[in-house]
């Protein structure tokens, strides 16, 4: 047995919030974008929102599975006493933080750009998803601790045996469409406070622990299985888009959802799956990325949108002015000043001679 880092889970969660950033930018230039509470574009660019349709059914649920594996490596070196000490730091405070101190920030603009009278409120914006995660943590420790030191190894090795056959991952998605009929949310992908997002993320948040947990046929079988996978996804996203106008019945979208989660699992864990100095770097960024991109995509949108240039080209502007403002703060201001660091979920010092773990995920012992 040796200790490796999985290095697929921590490219997952950076590209997932590469997709988050470019899904929020899209969003600027559709013509209901300030129902949302977001900068809106004077000129629409609709054609945009058709790949974000494709996006929008996994583009949280993904996260939130990528959290619940990273409760499972964390818990591998921790008993439930330090785990909840860690998460307080590494979760609990940046959310507090955003609340007061970010979130606002991106308010602030958009009374700017409008010129509304400036004030100021505390709220989550966009960190909502970090306060479900910790929310989360607390809920599903118990279970975990029980399965971690008295978990039954028949159930273990029944969850591996049903995760090494290609029906077995997509046998979880009777308990997303179940979420999806009884909660019947208006719009399935608008997750931000509402109890369809909260009980999603419960789901994917469990099931997340659980993959990881049942063994290494989960990452065999999504592995080999990928493009069938995919295939599906594809062709209830065709049947979403023209029979459904994007909004298909939940039960649909939440099978659709799973099955491009697990077709990017595949992917990734078989062309991606491995260290570099460019991940080593995007997996420390990401999470503080996450915290500050809305606040610089509204001020690139402020600069950028009275620019007199095509919608289209406006579009890449503002993402590439995000993409480098959110890297210049991380790598100028937020890793190098030490007191800054936890509210961003980081360690206050990084040791030269210690490689620094993830906020996702802690070494994991593989066969």
């Amino acid at each position: 047995m040796k200790s490796a880092r999985r290095n697929d889970i921590d490219w997952l969660r950076v590209i997932s919030i590469a997709l988050l950033l470019i899904y929020h930018i899209a969003i600027v230039f559709q013509p209901w974008a300030m129902f949302v509470g977001f900068i809106k574009s004077e000129k629409s660019v609709e054609e945009l929102w058709v790949p974000m349709t494709m996006l929008n059914v996994w583009r949280i649920p993904i996260l939130f599975f990528v959290s619940g594996m990273g409760l499972f490596f964390a818990m591998r070196k921790r008993n439930w006493k330090q785990l909840i000490g860690e998460r307080t730091q590494r979760i609990l405070l940046p959310f507090v933080f955003g609340f007061l101190a970010i979130a606002p920030l991106h308010m602030f603009i958009f009374q700017k750009f409008y010129n509304l009278p400036l004030g100021y409120y505390p709220h989550a914006g966009h960190l909502w998803f970090l306060g479900n995660i910790f929310v989360y943590v607390l809920l599903f420790l118990p279970v975990f601790y029980i399965l971690k030191h008295r978990g039954n190894k028949r159930l273990k090795n029944i969850l591996d045996k049903v995760m090494s056959n290609p029906v077995g991952p997509l046998l979880i998605s009777i308990f997303f469409m179940l979420e999806a009929v009884l909660v019947n949310p208006q719009i399935y992908s608008l997750y931000a406070e509402t109890w369809h997002g909260f009980f999603l993320g419960a789901l994917a948040f469990f099931f997340g622990y659980l993959f990881v947990y049942s063994g290494n046929n989960f990452w065999r079988t999504v592995k080999k299985w990928k493009w069938g996978y995919l295939t599906l996804a594809l062709i209830l996203y065709i049947i979403r888009y023209f029979e459904f106008n994007t909004e298909a019945p939940g039960y649909l979208m939440a099978l659709e959802s799973n099955c491009w989660i697990f077709g990017i699992f595949g992917l990734v864990h078989h062309y991606m799956n491995r260290p570099s100095k460019l991940l080593n770097y995007l997996s420390q960024a990401a999470y503080p990325v996450y915290i500050i991109h809305m606040f610089v995509l509204y001020l690139g949108a402020l600069l950028i949108l009275p620019v007199k240039i095509d919608p289209l080209m406006q579009f890449f502007a503002i993402t590439v002015f995000t993409f480098a403002g959110c890297y210049l703060l991380y790598g100028l201001l937020i890793r190098r000043i030490w007191f800054i660091r936890p509210f961003f979920g980081l360690k206050k010092k990084k040791s030269n001679k210690t490689r620094q773990v993830s906020v996702s995920q802690e070494p994991i012992v593989q066969k």
